[in-house]
């Protein structure tokens, strides 16, 4: 073991020289700290322990990984029913995440529930709203100007409610998770889609809305439908060119954007200990993209190195004595087997406008020819939560060195985003970020940036037909910079790199050759790099501001004034009655995510102004009826116009309204204003073929009804102009399907089914109003 001085030296560094037990969280052996900045806060893998043996005897069988996870944190394990796909599961978990983008609503939302503290450790990340300008220093600036009102309620909110809050420039929320606070066996809850990032550290690290937050933070235990397990077994070995970024766009291809929905993808299998620990996080990461509730690897020897490399040896010391609870049982059963071979893994490349339109790199170019695709790349971009480890920057920058020896630059444009601040001041240390900078690179802000659309972008206009690739995690229509004719497709940074130094789709790393500046053929070399640091990390500067333990005399004030924030007023409740003639305010036209129904980018600045934000409804969805977004037709007027204008028309006049959408309507973001915003301006339901899963939740809990054609094909009997009325709701109950009556205008009607899956307590949630309303009223009990 290392001499006591040294660890302390690490634990300081770690910290960046900031002020906490250490000495407290060395010894304590058998209570180790569930990160540095908790030290009260211990690590319970004994109540771990306790809960999967009562399951264990329970269910007499071998259990996955996930379910030991996820039932070694039931409320009641004893009594809890189980049976994957069917029954909800009440849980407890370990804590809380949030980036500044959705913890602007969740902490509104737990002012409004009158608690003084929050229940469970929780965390908000400042990280979403830095737009990528001119570069990291200069757009850090002027982020903190432009949101310093909102970047102030978070602080003075996280210090009000005991909230560890992360300031601008810390870097990305599942960095900072993946480096503080994950840990082999954890359940954490995050308002962001891509904490699944956890996984990659063994954890079941889940994607929800603020009031799922919320709920956690108060104390509540947390619902979840008892997920399916989907296996992916991985044999063989990355090697060359083929990355870990290569697994899950290899997975996407084959799942498609809703093949995991319901489901836990587990990992397993001898391929596993190929993987560095943060590629394991970045498969997990993108998990998100194929609908699934998390992913997750068991724990390993990669692991553990990551944990002892980020100051964290005694987790990690402690998860040796308990790794058979962090691993699955042999024998497990998993409800649907993938297996991949990764000797024979090629690097791919997805997209454009889908993250599932998998293609090895070496056909992406022939493909793009026959589809029209431009094949001139006009950006190239790495980093994001999915690639930004010190791995990926090493491996890019391996790529970039070789073009430097030969005398070349980047012919597209190039930018880099590190995951952190850590990540940062480590590559800054170790020259990565000066070889990127030297081979055309811009190196941005510690932020999401052009991943959800916080780009300044100057080189195009909008409407020109150009193509970006990108290490990210999401290339929908727009996504990065609103230009909807942007061909934006992901990869593995090594190959974004190598493809940005050629400037064209139809270069291949792996057999193709560069001119280099002596008029030379050279072929670029497979990177090679370390997957972690070989001294420690440095920590870069302090960015944490810890909650005082005496929160008594804080303030958070709201303007009344304020076009940024603004305090919530309780939804109305159920009156009791049928839901008669509603109105359609849109019928949807094939793919509607969470993009298109509250869009980010320049509306950001406010997430925490429902009304103000409430402006973006729908307005990037297409509207049947014409073919067009963000134009449909007034029932009164008869007059088209923008979504949000019509539904406010509605409100003002006391007509409530529906929406009609296609398969797996909420596809993408866990933002929860996509279901806040429809229930602010007067709708009362959503009726799609199917939907993704954090949005159908996030809709059940602002007492919306969301609801699924039993048969799909009704879908097409509904019009625009038709009104509807949703019967059988004074008998609203579990499994029972409602009954829809479609008014057509020229007076006929037909009935249809509608199926939902809503338990008990989400048709209470409907029947107050809200979830937190509901909340209100036990409080009040």
């Amino acid at each position: 073991m290392a001499p006591y001085s040294l660890l302390v030296t690490r634990l300081q560094k770690a910290l960046g020289v900031r002020q906490y037990h250490v000495a407290s969280v060395l010894c304590q052996r058998a209570k180790v700290a569930m990160s540095h900045f908790e030290p009260n806060e211990y690590i319970r893998y004994d109540l771990l322990e306790k809960n999967i043996n009562i399951i264990r005897k329970r269910l007499n069988r071998p259990l996955t990984l996930s379910e030991k996870i996820v039932y070694g944190h039931l409320d009641d394990p004893a009594n809890q029913e189980i049976e994957r796909g069917k029954t909800y599961l009440r849980l407890r978990p370990d804590r809380v995440a949030m980036q500044d983008a959705t913890a602007q609503m969740a902490m509104l939302q737990f002012i409004s529930s009158g608690l003084p503290r929050v229940a469970v450790p929780s965390t908000i990340h400042c990280d979403h709203l830095i737009e990528a300008q001119l570069g990291g220093e200069k757009d850090l600036r002027r982020a903190k100007d432009i949101n310093q009102e909102v970047y102030n309620f978070l602080a003075t909110a996280g210090a009000k409610y005991g909230v560890g809050f992360w300031r601008p420039g810390s870097g990305i929320i599942h960095q900072i998770i993946l480096e503080n606070y994950a840990y082999p066996g954890v359940l954490l809850i995050g308002t962001d889609s891509h904490t699944p990032n956890g996984g990659g550290l063994g954890g079941i690290c889940i994607g929800v809305g603020g009031a799922d937050a919320v709920d956690v933070m108060a104390g509540i235990p947390w619902e979840l439908k008892c997920p399916k397990v989907i296996g992916v077994k991985l044999t063989g070995s990355l090697s060359g060119w083929t990355s870990p970024k290569d697994v899950i766009l290899k997975v996407a291809g084959i799942l498609t954007v809703k093949g995991g929905t319901g489901a836990i993808v587990e990992y397993h299998g001898p391929g596993v200990d190929s993987i560095s620990c943060t590629g394991m996080a970045t498969i997990c990461n993108m998990g998100a993209e194929v609908g699934a509730t998390t992913s997750v690897f068991p724990y390993n020897h990669r692991m553990k190195k990551y944990l002892s490399k980020t100051g964290r040896a005694d987790i990690a010391d402690l998860a040796d004595e308990f790794k058979d609870h962090l691993v699955p049982d042999p024998g497990c059963h998993y409800d649907q087997v993938i297996e991949i071979n990764l000797s024979e893994l090629k690097p791919h490349i997805n997209g454009p406008f889908t993250p599932d339109l998998a293609h090895p790199v070496a056909e992406v170019g022939s493909v793009a020819e026959k589809e029209g695709w431009p094949l001139d790349i006009r950006v190239g971009l790495i980093g994001s939560c999915t690639n930004s480890s010190y791995e990926d920057m090493g491996r890019s920058a391996a790529v970039a060195k070789q073009a430097l020896a030969h005398g070349l630059k980047c012919k597209s444009q190039f930018t880099i985003t590190p995951g952190s601040e850590q990540i940062r001041a480590t590559i800054e240390r170790d020259g990565y970020a000066q070889v990127l900078r030297d081979v055309g690179g811009i190196v941005l802000a510690n932020a999401c940036g052009p991943c959800i659309g916080q780009w300044d972008r100057k080189d195009i206009k909008k409407g020109e037909k150009n193509t970006i690739v990108t290490s990210y995690n999401r290339n929908f229509t727009g996504r990065n910079d609103a230009n909807p004719e942007t061909h934006a497709f992901v990869t593995s940074p090594e190959i974004v790199t190598a493809l940005a130094i050629a400037g064209t789709l139809k270069f291949n790393p792996e057999t193709d050759f560069l001119t280099g500046k002596d008029g030379k053929k050279f072929k670029l070399q497979a990177p090679d790099a370390d997957e972690l640091p070989r001294v420690e990390f440095d920590p870069g500067q302090d960015t944490y501001q810890h909650p005082p333990k005496d929160s008594s005399g804080q303030r958070v004030d709201v303007s009344p004034t304020s076009q940024r924030l603004q305090l919530l007023e309780p939804f109305d409740k159920w009156d009791g009655k049928d839901l008669e003639d509603l109105q359609i305010l849109i019928k949807v036209k094939g793919k509607c995510t969470t993009d298109h129904i509250s869009a980010a980018g320049p509306w950001l600045k406010f997430r925490g102004h429902l009304d103000n934000i409430s402006n973006n409804l729908l307005i990037g969805a297409i509207n049947i009826e014409n073919g067009k977004a963000n134009s449909v037709r007034n029932a009164v007027t008869q007059e088209f116009g923008p979504v949000p204008d019509t539904a406010r028309y509605y409100k003002k006049h006391g007509i409530r309204w529906v929406v009609i959408g296609d398969e797996n309507y909420g596809e993408g973001s866990s933002r929860e204003h996509a279901a806040l915003e429809p229930r602010h301006l007067g709708g009362r339901a959503i009726i799609t073929k199917s939907f993704a899963r954090i949005h159908e939740t996030n809709l059940k809990k602002q007492g919306l009804l969301p609801l699924t054609f039993a048969d799909p094909a009704d879908y097409n009997k509904i019009h625009p102009v038709d009104k509807l009325t949703i019967q059988g709701l004074k008998d609203f109950a579990p499994g029972k399907p409602l009954k829809c009556v479609i008014k057509h205008p020229n007076g006929t009607q037909e009935t249809i089914l509608l199926n939902h899956t809503f338990n008990e307590t989400q048709i209470e949630w409907f029947r107050a109003g809200s979830a937190l309303n509901r909340m209100k009223e036990l409080q009040q009990k």
